[in-house]
């Protein structure tokens, strides 16, 4: 199949360098006020990182108003998830729309998301529409053997904001990084497809190693997992991408 890159114009959203951690299911509320409580005394702005922490869904409220609390300037969040459905009568889902106050990105078809919840690629496009006419920039999961299947229907989709997460599953399934060199050839085959999209790698990713991928041409920045539930951690990442 030849796929037509996705016609979303040529501009990188803002030019800026996205750190995104995503903490899945992990932290009661407790917790999630210690990591801030550290963050906000380790980290340092740096301009042009746009830096982003996606907390259960059953935290974002009190994520922004502690953020907001502490003062913590450069720290955004994300929805781990969306509805693929409007606001109505769909039990138990939370729609984009109930989420743009909160968020403004949202995490939509990860691996464990496909795996344990049997989502579709449907699925990601109709989140994908969803998120987009809600004003929340997608950030959509991608492995490079499924990319094709993972973006074709976003070909029908007329959105300019979208930002590409390469996350190869055996790379998270083993916990080991990938060279430079794969993920430099994963970028640029990404980057045929979605064209002008900023594309983050996301593999088990840690200080000791985030620093490597800086000077992958054409990446954009890192999704960080299991290292980002220490703040202190996640803190020595942002430092090492951006310095």
């Amino acid at each position: 199949m030849t796929l037509e890159p996705l016609r979303r114009g040529t501009v990188v959203l803002d030019g800026k360098t996205y750190l995104i951690g995503n903490w899945k299911c992990n932290k009661g509320l407790d917790q999630v006020y210690s990591w801030f409580d550290t963050f906000a005394r380790c980290f340092q702005p740096v301009a042009g990182l746009e830096v982003l922490i996606a907390p259960p869904m059953i935290w974002l409220g009190q994520c922004r108003d502690y953020i907001a609390e502490k003062n913590i300037a450069g720290l955004g969040l994300v929805a781990q998830d969306l509805s693929p459905f409007p606001s109505g009568s769909y039990t138990g889902a939370v729609s984009a729309d109930m989420i743009k106050g909160i968020a403004r990105f949202a995490l939509v078809g990860h691996s464990e998301r496909r795996r344990y919840f049997h989502e579709t690629s449907q699925d990601v496009t109709n989140k994908v529409s969803e998120a987009e006419d809600a004003g929340i920039t997608p950030v959509v999961c991608v492995d490079k053997a499924y990319a094709m299947s993972q973006l074709v229907a976003l070909n029908a989709l007329n959105g300019e904001r979208m930002i590409i997460a390469y996350c190869p599953t055996g790379t998270l399934a083993y916990r080991e990084p990938e060279s430079i060199e794969s993920v430099t050839e994963a970028v640029s085959f990404l980057s045929g497809i979605v064209a002008g999209q900023p594309i983050v790698y996301g593999g088990a990713i840690t200080a000791g190693n985030s620093r490597r991928y800086r000077d992958v041409d054409g990446l954009s920045g890192l999704f960080v997992g299991a290292a980002s539930l220490d703040a202190e951690e996640f803190c020595r990442i942002c430092r090492n991408f951006s310095v």
